[in-house]
């Protein structure tokens, strides 16, 4: 008799599912790759051509091939030692091969023997790609034969491997195509620019590697190489070419110890703020960790000892703080280790505290030599950092200041605030509007329970080009530190601020998407963990009305338009443009714009802090040609645009 539960009739061992196989990452598709939108889409090559980059740092592996293929399958080739097509000891009468690409967490990265360093350490990478593809056809050159495996429907094996000729030229090497599931994703269009970003930052870390990208589809036709004979030293100068340097050398050094290695350049700009960008066996960790917490504490310890043995820092004075020196550094620190710990399935943060003392030890000599061999870029260096030691200080009594002119007014809340009833963060929205008009439109148009309104007059301050103390005198910028209330720069403490939701509210034109573009790079200078948490949006009011019978219909851009023309062919083209938000009436706001059950929001999400950071440089410095080219190069790609 079955055992009985309350609230149900029956509850036993027939009523447990077991996942068998792949079966697991079909049903829970976002614990393996995050989510089924574009990121987790994209994912599947990053999955892919991971493994091959782990050939490369192998030592076995000298080109990668991408292809975006015309039927919108991926196919992803490089020259590597191939995967193993010999019988696996454990499964009798399967390829290793077949193994890999079925069975989770299987793979050469474990016992320690198929690779010293790799980025993956879960096992789940290539057949994860397989659970979630229609087809994969995998080939693999290896003992001078070319095998073939085909697996269809979510990784299902299409009989046994066969050996279907010799390979060519007596080459080596894996070759994966796939076609992503459209049952599983929201939508299966690579984009390119994303694929070409990602391919040319694993060029850069990966000193002499070849990675070749084609985009074979219809009317996208391109075609790029990427190889860097300088390695991250050609990454420091990439991410550097759009702001002005200090000087014209990239220093470089690296310390490679039996289990670990570590390798760092740097070079200043006149610019405001650091860009330290770290990364552990190829993988991007945004959120540092030990490798970080090495350098920094290295950093400033020597710039303060060549300074004071230099007389660049009298006796009397204090000495640099470790903000002081980074301003304006831009630094790749990339490392790579046999262990590494990683916090997290996203693998943010590093952390392995060996680590750190192998960066510090290294920097700490390494970085003192440089100095006393380039005594001219060294002055530069201090000199720069006095600067920001001065600027700093002035910005400590503006910000003394704004907290002693919030405390006289009470609450400290902006009086062009219209706040929210409710004190519960987690409910409550701010939305920032551009113009008294719009502005009046939104108050009316919201829930004056959780949704709060903040007027900003015209476009605020560039903070690209300016320091702290100047950006904390711009009353605009006053008014959104005061109302989001957790502070500004290294004073933010995300967990104070009021709303969790900030929404920026601009209209659908040229000087709307300006507007936004000026508060996203204040965000992500000065307010970086709002961004890095999910917290900031923007909203997307319609740019065109029509009218289907006596129903107003809404849409949002010119491919919302396209594609109602295409569904309705024979609708007149009467289309009422919106030019403003403050052209529309509180209720046609609310309806298309702030009731959370008709919206969309656009949430801003940095996945790759370097290239947020250098988009910021394109968009808001000096570099004009540079800008112009970045805008014609992504205009045809607009829909997809986020920081």
């Amino acid at each position: 008799m079955a055992e009985k539960t309350k609230g149900s009739s029956s509850y036993g061992a027939s009523d447990i599912t077991v996942l068998e196989g792949l079966d697991p990452v079909r049903v829970r598709p976002g614990m393996y790759i995050g989510s089924t939108g574009p990121a987790g889409l994209h994912h599947l090559i990053w999955e892919v051509v991971d493994n091959a980059v782990d050939e490369a740092m192998a030592g076995h592996c000298t080109r990668i091939d991408v292809t975006l293929m015309k039927d919108g399958s991926c196919r992803v080739v490089d020259d590597g030692r191939g995967i193993p097509v010999d019988e696996h000891p454990q499964y009798p009468g399967k390829t290793a091969a077949e193994i890999v690409l079925t069975v989770l967490h299987a793979g050469g990265k474990f016992g320690g023997g198929g690779y010293k360093v790799s980025g993956g350490l879960h096992g789940v990478g290539i057949s994860v790609v397989n659970a979630l593809s229609t087809v994969l056809h995998l080939e693999i050159d290896r003992n001078g034969d070319h095998h073939e495996l085909m697996f269809k429907d979510g990784g299902r094996v299409q009989g046994p491997m066969k050996v279907t000729g010799k390979a060519p030229r007596d080459r080596t090497g894996t070759t994966v195509t796939f076609t992503p599931d459209p049952s599983i994703f929201e939508e299966t269009e690579f984009r390119a620019q994303t694929v070409v970003e990602r391919l040319q930052i694993m060029a850069f870390l990966n000193k002499g590697l070849e990675i070749r990208f084609e985009d074979q589809r219809a009317g996208r036709e391109a075609k790029e190489v990427f190889k860097y004979s300088g390695g991250i030293a050609d990454y420091v100068r990439h991410l550097n070419a759009s702001k002005e340097s200090l000087f014209r050398k990239v220093g470089v050094y690296e310390v490679i110890e039996e289990t670990q290695e570590v390798e760092v350049a740097f070079q200043w700009n006149t610019g405001y703020h650091e860009s330290i960008h770290s990364f552990a066996n190829g993988i991007s960790t945004i959120e540092g960790g030990m490798h970080e917490v090495g350098f920094r504490t290295a950093v400033t310890s020597v710039i303060n000892k060549y300074a004071r043995k230099r007389n660049l820092l009298k006796e009397k004075e204090e000495n640099l703080t470790g903000d002081d020196i980074r301003e304006g550094l831009t630094c790749i620190i990339s490392v790579r280790l046999t262990e590494p710990q990683f916090e997290g399935q996203t693998k943010a943060k590093l952390g392995n505290v060996s680590m750190r003392s192998l960066v510090e030890k290294a920097t700490n000599e390494k970085l003192t030599e440089w100095l006393e061999e380039n005594p001219k870029e060294g002055g530069q260096i201090v000199a720069k950092s006095i600067q920001a030691s001065r600027a700093r200080m002035a910005a400590q009594q503006a910000k003394a200041l704004t907290r002693r002119k919030n405390s006289l007014d009470g609450a400290g809340l902006p009086g062009k605030l219209v706040d929210c009833s409710s004190r519960d963060r987690r409910e409550c929205e701010l939305f920032i509007v551009e113009g008294n008009s719009a502005g009046g439109s939104a108050k009316d148009a919201r829930d004056p329970r959780n949704q709060a309104i903040l007027p900003i007059r015209g476009k605020i301050l560039n903070v690209e080009k300016a320091r702290t103390d100047k950006i904390l005198k711009n009353t605009e910028i006053q008014a959104l530190i005061a109302a989001i209330g957790a502070g500004v720069e290294s004073d933010f403490d995300v967990s104070k601020i009021r709303y969790d939701k900030v929404i920026l509210l601009a209209d659908a034109d040229v000087d709307g998407s300006h507007i936004r573009t000026l508060l996203l790079t204040f965000f992500f200078r000065q307010m970086k963990s709002l961004v890095d948490e999910g917290h900031i949006y923007v909203a997307q009011p319609p740019l065109y009305s029509t009218l289907v019978g006596k129903e107003k219909v809404y849409l949002r851009d010119d491919a919302a338009k396209a594609a109602f023309l295409a569904a309705h062919p024979d609708h007149k083209n009467d289309f009422a443009r919106l030019k403003g938000l403050g052209e529309m009436d509180f209720d046609e706001l609310k309806e298309t714009t702030m009731d959370p059950t008709k919206r969309a929001l656009l949430q801003i999400t940095v996945e790759q802090a370097a290239l947020a950071d250098e988009v910021c440089s394109i968009l808001m410095g000096d570099d004009v040609p540079q800008r112009r080219h970045f805008i014609q190069t992504n205009a045809k790609d607009v829909r997809f645009l986020d920081i």
